[in-house]
């Protein structure tokens, strides 16, 4: 009877992850240059980011688009730093970037920053990125040609930068797992994730469901509970896997900063709509149960295929779709990153419980 069931989750395991692979290779590659310039507002909440801003402020001037078709909206959420000052000075000579200290923010959090900055907008398109952020120069071109095709929210990948540092590899793999994930699941009209990083939508779509009022479960959750209220509504939803629609980020350097930023965005989880719960649980649990098989191999030897199963699976599904997501793991670090990952699933579930956030 063990056996039967063995083979079973081992045949589930394997359809699962061919449904992932092959949803990501029916990504298509949108010709941008075949698409009308479309007129957008960049917005960007920014808390204490003045060692930031000059990196993202350079990669917004490298934008290959009319200036006269996108604005720039920096919205400086309360800093104690000179974010404000240092934003203004690298931007005088750019005449599309507006700068605002906020003020009468009615919602917490991030999503009063987001919402007041959209408020400015004048523009039917809205991108949203963060301050620590390097966007592509062809950013805009892309979304523009998806915007076209009548989306009403778009999402695009969002890498890390890699380092040697063990919390940047961790952070960096999770990240890889995490889209692998997300982006297969859009591509089966499952969109239940995406980053806040690199999201666009429609103004007017944002308006019809009155912004970010009903997402204030969390104080995170402007990405994934934005996303969750567009589903509800049925909107037309898109996930972009293009490099050249990417936005690159640096990770978190210390433990501290990863948990406090992980537990976040698990908690946000907690209010996904009831099927996405389900499918992420479900996808969760036959992972650790692969992994953690490896312990009832004194009840049946048996068990001992599932863990090495899973693992090549994994490093097998990691190899091949890396490069799309702008990462380069090796063999060696796939192995023992997919096990701090999975391990990392649980710590950082319990740590949403139980800790509570605050918008730094």
């Amino acid at each position: 009877m063990i056996e039967l069931i063995i083979i079973i989750l081992i045949l589930l395991f394997f359809i699962i992850n061919i449904l992932l692979l092959y949803s990501l290779k029916r990504f298509p590659k949108h010709n941008y240059s075949l698409a009308q310039k479309l007129n957008f507002s960049i917005i960007i909440a920014a808390k204490n980011e003045e060692e930031n801003l000059p990196g993202l402020i350079n990669s917004l001037k490298s934008l290959n688009y009319p200036q006269e078709k996108f604005e720039i909206i920096l919205v400086d959420d309360n800093s104690t730093d000179n974010t404000l000052k240092v934003a203004n000075e690298l931007t005088r000579d750019i005449d599309n970037f507006y700068a605002y200290k906020i003020t009468g923010k009615k919602l917490p959090g991030k999503k009063g920053a987001l919402t007041f900055g959209i408020n400015k907008a004048k523009n039917p398109f809205i991108m949203i990125t963060d301050a620590d952020c390097l966007v592509n120069s062809n950013w805009l071109n892309i979304y523009s040609g998806y915007f076209s095709n009548e989306y009403d929210l778009l999402f695009g990948i969002a890498p890390f930068k890699q380092s040697n540092l063990l919390v940047n590899k961790i952070s960096c793999f999770e990240n890889l797992r995490s889209s692998i994930l997300t982006f297969s699941a859009a591509q089966l009209k499952i969109p239940y994730s995406a980053s806040a990083r690199n999201f666009g939508f429609r103004k007017s779509s944002f308006e019809k469901i009155n912004g970010y009022e009903n997402t204030a479960e969390t104080l995170s959750g402007d990405d994934d509970l934005l996303l969750r209220e567009a589903v509800k509504n049925k909107f037309k939803i898109r996930a972009i896997i293009d490099k050249e629609a990417s936005v690159l980020s640096s990770t978190k350097n210390t433990f501290k900063e990863y948990f406090n930023q992980k537990s976040r965005h698990t908690k946000t989880s907690f209010h996904y709509i009831l099927r996405h719960k389900l499918f992420l649980g479900s996808w969760h649990i036959l992972n650790l149960f692969f992994l953690l098989s490896v312990f009832l191999f004194f009840l049946n030897p048996i068990f001992r295929w599932l863990f090495i199963i899973k693992i090549l699976i994994d490093i097998l599904i990691i190899s091949s779709i890396q490069k799309k997501f702008s990462y380069n793991f090796n063999i060696f670090e796939i192995f023992y990153l997919q096990i701090l990952y999975e391990i990392f699933i649980i710590i950082n579930f319990l740590s949403a419980v139980f800790r509570k956030d605050k918008w730094a």
